[in-house]
This record gives structure tokens, sequence and C-alpha cells, in this order.
């Protein structure tokens, strides 16, 4: 990533028009504790349920995760899949969707179920028609005259029969005419209908199959890339290539550029090209070269990897990418909320135990260690929130902290103790507690159970909460008076 700086991640202004095949995402996570008496099956107590826009829908989610606008254009059938789609996509800030009906078709409904940390079985629900042909001419209709106002155009194709040819032509002669970059997200075995698209971002599967070439090592990709830029009249390839990195073969006389994965630790590839293919098309749009664009999409594939479902890539993770590339680091512990979250879902459903403490961690001392250390024996991840230097202020006094908020937060991730630390402006944790509801609450010895904000609303949800140790004349108050005198 040598060409690469964290500005790069900046996509703000950009503009990305998604036409494809949408669908509702429902994810069911719950626990396996036992084998049905009925069959030889695991039963999942189910606990909670997550509904997201999926295909065409999660590629304009991660557009706008990047900070970019997103126009999504798709089709639906008349049914309360559409609806409940429609109401989650009107939830997604940046993205700007219009579904165009079909009432001979089914809305696409995908549901998986997850369980003690892994993927039990994936539902399908759709239709096997063909759209009416009235149907997708209107699609076609809505995205040309929403392509004026964008700087690159995706086709997101599920092989659901939104991205037929007919509205593949209609997309290419419009994108021509207005100069515009079309990228295809590919299905199927015949990349020439493709013939025109200024790229393609297969997966090692998809290439294989679309070129009858094995796909393994760095030759073959390159034989495979070059004879869809050939037969298929594709003007570049871009082949995701999962453990090996991916892989981007530009029409004219540039040499194979072969990047290596970035992920250090793979738990979800769900949504991962929906993830490559719109940082593609937001780089893209913003006027980045292509190496730069496959750059910057293999830094975000990383990230999602290591989230669970299908995720998103916020600007502020792929600029610590860029600037500090091992996602473990110091810099990779310090989010915010909604990445908090986002961690907390990818733990807890694999199983681990959430542990969580608050405080203002002003000059760390053997006080604060004890504390942390007796927290992370009893949970496999320790999050760690720190009062907002002006929320220090208001508890502390106007002296105080006598480290800012930043470098205390630094001090905290460097522990191999802590995986998170989250700033909170509040006075109280009081409302990350609610977002992320930990398994365990711990605060300091110079606390009794009673005095503990936000017990009472840990234990409703059936977590615990305890009080450390106390360790005697451990606190930065009277380090601050012994430095004093």
């Amino acid at each position: 990533m040598s060409d690469l700086t964290p500005d790069l991640a900046d996509f703000t202004g950009a503009r990305v028009l998604i036409v494809g095949d949408v669908m509702l995402d429902r994810f069911v996570y719950g626990d396996v504790a036992r084998i049905s008496p009925e069959a030889p099956i695991p039963v999942m107590q189910a606990e909670r349920d997550i509904v997201m826009p999926g295909g065409a829908g999660n590629v304009a989610r991660n557009v706008a995760a990047l900070g970019a606008a997103a126009v999504l254009i798709g089709l639906v059938g008349d049914d309360a899949a559409a609806d409940e789609l429609n109401e989650v996509l009107a939830l997604e800030p940046g993205v700007s969707a219009q579904l165009v009906v079909d009432e001979s078709l089914r809305t696409t409904e995908k549901s998986r179920f997850i369980g003690s940390r892994q993927q039990l079985l994936r539902v399908d629900r759709e239709s096997r028609k063909t759209p009416r042909p009235e149907s997708l001419s209107a699609l076609a209709e809505a995205a040309i005259e929403a392509m004026d106002d964008c700087g690159a155009v995706v086709l997101s194709d599920y092989a659901k029969g939104v991205v037929s040819d007919t509205v593949i032509k209609a997309i290419l002669a419009a994108a021509a005419q207005r100069g515009k970059p079309v990228l295809v997200d590919p299905k199927g075995a015949d990349y020439r209908r493709y013939r025109g698209v200024t790229l393609v971002t297969p997966n090692r599967q998809e290439a294989a199959l679309a070129t009858g070439l094995p796909c393994d090592a760095d030759d073959s990709v390159v034989q495979a890339g070059e004879k869809l830029l050939k037969e298929c009249g594709i003007g570049n390839v871009l082949i995701t290539r999962g453990a090996a990195g991916m892989s981007l073969l530009q029409g004219g006389a540039a040499a194979p550029l072969h990047l290596a994965a970035e992920a250090r630790e793979v738990f979800d590839v769900s949504g991962a090209g929906d993830t490559v293919v719109a940082t593609m098309a937001a780089a893209i749009a913003m006027g980045r070269s292509l190496p730069q664009a496959a750059r910057l999409a293999n830094a975000a594939a990383g990230i999602v990897v290591g989230k669970v479902g299908t995720a998103v890539v916020h600007p502020d993770e792929l600029r610590a990418a860029l600037h500090m590339p091992d996602p473990h680091g110091i810099d990779a512990k310090l989010v915010n909320r909604k990445q908090a979250k986002e961690r907390v879902d990818l733990w807890r459903s694999r199983g681990e135990r959430i542990g969580f403490t608050n405080g203002v961690f002003d000059l760390l001392h053997p006080g604060h260690l004890a504390l942390l250390s007796e927290v992370r024996a009893q949970c496999d991840r320790l999050i760690v929130a720190i009062n907002a230097d002006a929320s220090v202020k208001k508890l502390k006094g106007p002296a105080r902290p006598v480290q800012d908020e930043r470098h205390r937060a630094l001090v905290l991730a460097a522990l191999s103790l802590v995986d998170l630390v989250v700033i909170f402006a509040e006075d109280t944790p009081i409302p990350l507690l609610e977002l992320l509801k930990p398994d365990l609450l711990v605060k300091g010895g110079d606390y009794s159970i009673d005095q503990v904000v936000g017990a009472d609303i840990v234990r409703a949800y059936g977590g615990e909460v305890r009080v450390s140790r106390h360790v005697a004349g451990q606190s930065t108050t009277a380090t601050i008076e012994r430095l004093r005198s």
C-alpha cells in the first residue's frame, strides 16, 4: 500500500448508482445446547433477529458506510418482505432507494440461522419467474434518470433476473453517452453479456466457471483475466481470491497487479464481494486510479471478513488500516459506538463473554491494572469506556484530566488486557451499556454494588455486576497530590 495514504479513504462527495438484485437478509442468532429428539439435528434457541438489505442493497450499504452517497434501483414483489426491505433501507443513512414493484414476483429473502458460533442453515424464499418486461423497462428508465448525478455505476448481478441483457444494454448505452464507468459484480458462465463494461469483479470460483481455467495460482489467474479481457470485450478484471488476495488485470499494456490478502482473522466472508465492488466504485467515482482503487478494496475486504454477517467498512477503519495495517494494533482498539456494537456482535456470535468497565483512567496506576486484570480474568473480551475530557472536568474539576481523552485511550489500548476502548461524552456510561449489553459490569473496589451506575440495567437483561478488590493508596488524585508535595 505504498501509494496509499489515509486521506484516500475520504469518499465524501462521491455518488454511486447501484442497479441490481435487491433482497432482504435476515440473521437469526441463538444458542445450541442439545440435539432434537425428533431427528439428529441441533435445536437452536433463537435469541435475536437482525434484518438488513441484501444483494444490491448490501452494495448500497457499503457505499454509504464509506461516506459516499448511494442511489439504489431494484425490483421487488408486492409483499411483506418488500415492505420490510423499504423500512430497513429508509434507516440506512446515505442510501436513496427506488424499488420498482412487480406484482408477479416474490421479493427475495434469505434467512440465516447462526447458533454457537456457526451458521446452521440458510432458508431462501424467492420467485423463479422472469420479471415482466415492463418492470425491467421501468427499472432501466429510473436508473438512467439517476445516472447524471453519479460518478460510477454498479450492476449487482445475483442471477435473480434484474440484470437482464436488455437492462445491461440500456445501462451501458446511457453510461457511454455520459462518460460514466460501469462496474459489474457478475454471475453465470458467459461474460460476453457484459461486453463494454469498465470492470468486472468475479471471485476465483466465478472466474474459473466463466473461463474454464483453474485460477489457483498467479499464472492461471492471469490467463483467466486475459481471456475475459480479450474474448468478452471487458475493460478490466479484478479477481478476488480469498486468502490469496486479489489480482487486477487491466486492458492495455499494464502488468498484472497481485495484492496479498490483508485479513489477520477471517470470521465471515458473507458479503465480502459487495464490499469490494462498493469500494472500487466509490474510489473510481472519486477519481482514484484502478490500482489505487484495488488496494483500497483489498484493505476494505481484509476488514470486513473479520466481522459477522454482511457487514460494512467505515472510513475511519479504512484510514486506520492504511495507516497501521495490523487490524489488531493499538489504533484498531479505539472505536466509536457503532464499531463497538459490530465488534460485540461478532464476539457474542462466537459465544464469547463480554466484560465492561468504565472510568476516567487518568495517569494509569497499579489500582487500574488490578481492576483490568480482575475483569479480564472473568471474561473473554474486555471493553473499557472512558469519560471524554468535558465530562471529566465536570466530575473532577477544571484541572483534570491530566492527559486528554486521546492519550488516555491510547495508553489503555496498548494493554494486552484490553480489547476495545470507547470514549463517551455523557455523564454516565448508561447509553453504552444499553447498546452493548455486556455480560459482566465491574467497577473499582472504592464503590459498593449499590453505587455502580447502570447495575440495574445490566441485571435486567441477565448480566452480572461485580466490584473489584480495592488497592489501598492507589488513585490518580493521590498521585497528583504526591507530585505537588
